[in-house]
């Protein structure tokens, strides 16, 4: 029996949204599908990982009839992502659930589960605090803090990013114990004191489908969830259980080595001297001297890599320390021109600012080397 007709991006567009999550191989075998479901004239795909929950519907008004399946979601991207762009997709349900795919004269014969076996999960009852932004300003916030998560730490609630809401204003947080990012935003809103840690997983999924657009996303704090709703896609996730240290504690106040400096013309810098940098341990020295800053890489080989960068800064000499990718991590990702840094000795953790902005931080502690 024909269910349903369609050019293939109207069906591989809503899919791509969804299938980020999907685990190739799981305990539960249904988990690795998706749910097609049909209403009308509106085709809905949802996926989970019983963590995290995607759903989303094709812009376009489709003929067929009402139905729905679960079939794998890997398979089904793989046959549309090889299909033609301009081909038109048929699919067929068959007598044994049966799904069959057809374009052209490629005929693709898929195994389906049961939907009504699909786990879905519980929304949980209203929550904490809604608010909106425009996707331009969530993505820009999420770039100026998710590379400082926490990857696979034992220390779980590292692993993710903190959200705080608090008056006007909502505020990410990274850290993965070596370095700090921070970034705040004002919203339309009068929200309550609250924060919530959301899985590494949700950000990078998030990030993914977050327009650089003005139309808005709602987000609404549940309990013990959060929901992310946006055009046609509405993302569930979990948050993560824990207590998130406090990151106003790490910020350094009394850095008194000040200066500017270019962020591309540094980033450059250190992008050249990283060639050299150890392979394991990637390390790298900064040398502050009145109007100069040397930056120098050696590696086990004793090959050595030295850049020279003019700042106006007449303070005291010191030479310090660091992870070179904690600081390309920061250059690359911010979208100011210009940067400050502060620097106290070489064993207290330095200050990127972006100079007359008070809505971003980056701590990054120096490393011996």
């Amino acid at each position: 029996m024909l269910i349903l007709q369609a050019e293939r991006d109207a069906l591989l567009k809503p899919l791509l949204a969804v299938t980020g999550i999907v685990e190739r191989r799981h305990t539960l075998p249904i988990l690795s599908n998706v749910l097609i479901e049909k209403k009308g004239g509106q085709v809905g795909f949802l996926a989970t990982d019983l963590e995290i929950q995607i759903t989303t519907a094709s812009s376009d008004e489709l003929p067929g009839e009402d139905f729905r399946l679960t079939t794998s979601a890997k398979k089904l991207q793989d046959i549309l992502r090889a299909i033609p762009g301009n081909a038109t997709v048929t699919l067929e349900q068959l007598d044994g659930g049966r799904l069959v795919l057809k374009a052209g004269k490629s005929r693709f014969n898929l195994q389906t589960l049961p939907a009504e076996d699909f786990p879905l999960l519980s929304v949980g009852s209203a929550g904490e605090s809604s608010f909106s932004l425009s996707q331009r300003e969530l993505k820009r916030l999420i770039s100026q803090v998710q590379y400082s998560m926490a990857v696979q730490d034992i220390r779980y609630y590292l692993n993710g990013l903190l959200m705080q809401t608090d008056g006007n204003q909502v505020r990410l947080v990274a850290t993965d114990g070596h370095r700090l990012a921070f970034a705040s935003a004002d919203v339309v809103a009068t929200l309550p004191k609250a924060e919530v840690i959301l899985p590494r997983k949700t950000i990078i999924e998030l990030y993914k489908l977050l327009q650089d657009s003005d139309d808005e996303i709602k987000i609404e704090v549940l309990a013990n969830q959060v929901r992310f709703s946006f055009g046609a896609t509405v993302i569930i996730s979990k948050v993560v259980d824990g207590k998130f240290p406090d990151y106003n504690r790490v910020i350094p106040l009394d850095n008194e080595k000040i200066f500017l400096i270019e962020r591309l013309e540094f980033l450059h810098a250190l992008q050249r001297a990283a060639i050299l940098a150890n392979e394991k341990f990637r390390g790298v020295r900064l040398v502050l001297a009145p109007g100069k800053m040397s930056i120098l890489c050696t590696n086990s080989e004793q090959e050595e890599a030295e850049e020279e960068l003019e700042i106006a800064f007449q303070g005291g000499t010191l030479e310090i320390g660091f992870n070179i990718n904690y600081l390309l991590d920061v250059l690359t990702n911010l979208p100011a021109e210009t940067l400050q840094l502060a620097f106290g000795d070489s064993n207290r953790s330095a200050l990127f600012t972006i100079p007359d902005v008070s809505n971003f931080k980056y701590i990054v502690m120096p490393m011996r080397i």
